[in-house]
């Protein structure tokens, strides 16, 4: 019981420290959201632990970032950004897929899909919350346009999902030769 508990603090604090990258300055949509919720449900024993760590944990940085980062302080402490809705459906349909993906075990052709599905589960899911504010127009065009602009940003978040998902694995595989 104690080496499942230091275990699921280990996964935690990886998942925090992850978590917590965003805060540094980066290109836009190159950020640890995908890796950390493919390496929860990868990793953890219990599925609402897989879910509820990693959403905390973004959650935890989208406070910092909104009202320490990008503070705008006349609007108040900010809990919850526009449309976070949409970017939260879409992290918990990655660690979704990623219990499917991971079910039967962990692999460089199960992780490489897992980078491509939560990259194109993120670039659907956000592009269309993205359309539905009506900023390109609530027709098939400005559909078409909303996610023919987004690409750019699906080239960040598919090259950032790899580099994150090796280095929180390198992490934890390191983690686990060294300590256990």
């Amino acid at each position: 019981m104690k080496k499942l508990n230091i275990q699921t603090g280990v996964l935690t604090i990886i998942i925090l420290l992850a978590a917590f990258t965003r805060i540094m300055p980066h290109p836009p949509n190159f950020s640890p959201i995908a890796a950390i919720g493919l390496f929860g449900a990868a990793h953890f024993t219990k599925k609402w632990q897989s879910f509820l760590v990693p959403l905390l944990a973004i959650w935890l940085s989208d406070l910092v970032i909104n009202n320490f980062i990008y503070s705008f302080q006349e609007s108040g402490f900010i809990w919850f950004y526009g449309g976070f809705y949409w970017q939260y459906l879409s992290y918990i349909l990655i660690i979704f897929s990623g219990h499917i993906i991971f079910k039967n075990k962990i692999s460089i052709p199960t992780s490489l899909g897992g980078i491509f599905a939560s990259s194109g589960i993120f670039f659907i899911v956000s592009n269309f919350g993205v359309w539905t504010t009506g900023m390109y127009g609530y027709t098939v065009d400005g559909l078409f346009s909303c996610f023919v602009l987004a690409v750019p940003f699906f080239v960040y978040n598919l090259i950032s999902t790899s580099a994150y998902s090796l280095v929180i694995e390198g992490l934890y595989k390191f983690y686990r030769i060294k300590f256990l």
